[in-house]
């Protein structure tokens, strides 16, 4: 399969010598291109956890906030919900900047801007201007989910692509394990603006560290020089192929499952179960490190071995039985189930994610070798705004019941099994064809 140019380095993590090696597109950097596997790895994994260290921290404290603010549950939900679909919109734009301008300047861009929301929402005194900055500091953390994706793309393919995907998911999957133990203890010293205080910083140090080891990875040559009309010319390319707009669904409908746990465990956990805040991060972590460890038994031990659309289908079906024993149980079908038994389910979930989440983000990929940066942000828009939907839904019937989570959970894995199996059709092999798009 053409992978636009890259050489056998590429494939395997090293940055091309080429004028792109280095931060501009003049000069050939050799020590940054002899430790660009592992300083990538890492930089990009850095990028990745932004979101989630930004979402999860924040969720032992969405109760408070709801106190605090004087706002409901669905209300502060929204603050989720904002940022969500601030990430979602935000690689709309920053995708085919990036095709056009490069990896670095739009990331710098965005992790400028992402600092100075975050700074902002620390000092948010209503919920209304806590969910207008919210949706501002998604829009800037945006560039960090689309940009690593695109330059996992100028770097890999194929098989070695999803088990990149697969690393980046244990490096950014301890940001989930980590965030809310680390926002269930700044709740013990300060109240929830403390954890927008802490993200501040960590939003600084990773701007500092993407300025000096994350080099350019698109050559000059390879950038597109359109304006608007070409990127909504190559989105509409990208869209018209069928098999990559089936991965596209099928992963934003997953995401949109995990979404809603992360939307309404909190409430889940700590209201209807009476947890602490510290016992409620002990079990998310516990969830996240599920989600890890079999994303690693799929990076290195099923890709190349097993098909990924095979792999892909197994974690699809598990997630959708994951939600159907979630709702029989929040039900009362089994009486008064316990935070045990929802726990396990809830386990098994988000353990699933694993398997679907790294395949459909490298399945689509692989089709769209010319147009990286919009690929990215199509996959990102869906899978954000379709979680962003799912948000408010799981509070619909109060904070009473987690009926409403387990409903959308099997309506989403449901229809990523329908997206998957209807779109992509993976008994048909010439179904992974890569396809040039764009004018």
């Amino acid at each position: 399969m053409p992978d636009g140019g890259q050489s056998t380095r590429a494939r395997q993590g090293h940055i091309p010598s080429s004028p792109a090696a280095t931060g501009s597109d003049t000069g050939v950097d050799i020590p940054a291109a002899r430790r660009a596997g592992i300083v990538v790895t890492l930089v990009l994994g850095g990028l990745t956890a932004l979101p989630p260290l930004s979402m999860d921290m924040y969720l032992p404290a969405l109760p408070a906030v709801t106190r605090a603010l004087g706002s409901s549950a669905a209300t502060a939900q929204l603050t989720l919900t904002a940022c969500l679909t601030g990430m979602a919109l935000g690689q709309l734009v920053v995708g085919p900047m990036s095709d056009k301008w490069g990896r670095r300047k739009p990331l710098l861009l965005g992790m400028v801007v992402y600092v100075f929301a975050t700074a902002i929402c620390a000092l948010a005194p209503t919920v209304e201007l806590l969910i207008g900055f919210r949706l501002l500091q998604g829009l800037a953390g945006a560039a960090g989910i689309v940009i690593a994706r695109a330059v996992v793309r100028d770097l890999y393919d194929g098989v070695e692509m999803a088990r990149f995907f697969s690393t980046l998911m244990l490096i950014s999957g301890v940001a989930p394990v980590i965030a809310p133990v680390i926002g269930g203890q700044v709740l013990q010293v300060t109240d929830w603006r403390g954890i927008f205080v802490v993200l501040t910083f960590v939003g600084i140090a990773l701007t500092l560290v993407v300025v000096k080891w994350l080099h350019e990875t698109l050559p000059s040559e390879k950038r597109h020089g359109g304006g608007v009309g070409e990127a909504l010319s190559t989105m509409r390319g990208l869209l018209a192929d069928r098999v990559f707009t089936g991965y596209m669904l099928a992963g934003g409908l997953a995401f949109a499952a995990l979404f809603a746990y992360i939307a309404a465990s909190p409430f889940v956990v700590q209201e209807i179960y009476g947890a602490s805040p510290q016992t409620y991060s002990l079990l998310f972590g516990v969830n996240s490190i599920g989600l890890i460890t079999v994303g690693q038994i799929n990076g290195r031990l099923l890709v190349g071995r097993v098909s990924m659309d095979k792999v892909l289908a197994l974690g699809l079906v598990v997630i959708t039985l994951a939600g159907a024993a979630l709702l029989l149980m929040t039900s009362g079908v089994f009486g008064e189930p316990g935070l045990v038994p929802v726990a396990a389910g809830l386990f098994v979930l988000m353990s699933a994610m694993g398997l679907a989440m790294p395949n459909t983000n490298a399945l689509a990929l692989m089709r769209t070798p010319h147009a990286a940066g919009s690929a990215s942000a199509l996959i990102g828009t869906a899978s954000f705004l379709i979680g962003a939907v799912a948000s408010p839904l799981v509070g619909i019937a109060g904070e009473e019941t987690a009926v409403p989570m387990a409903v959308v959970q099997v309506v989403c894995g449901v229809g990523s099994l329908v997206c998957f199996l209807a779109l992509c059709r993976p008994w048909q092999p010439q179904h992974r064809a890569s396809q040039p798009v764009g004018p």
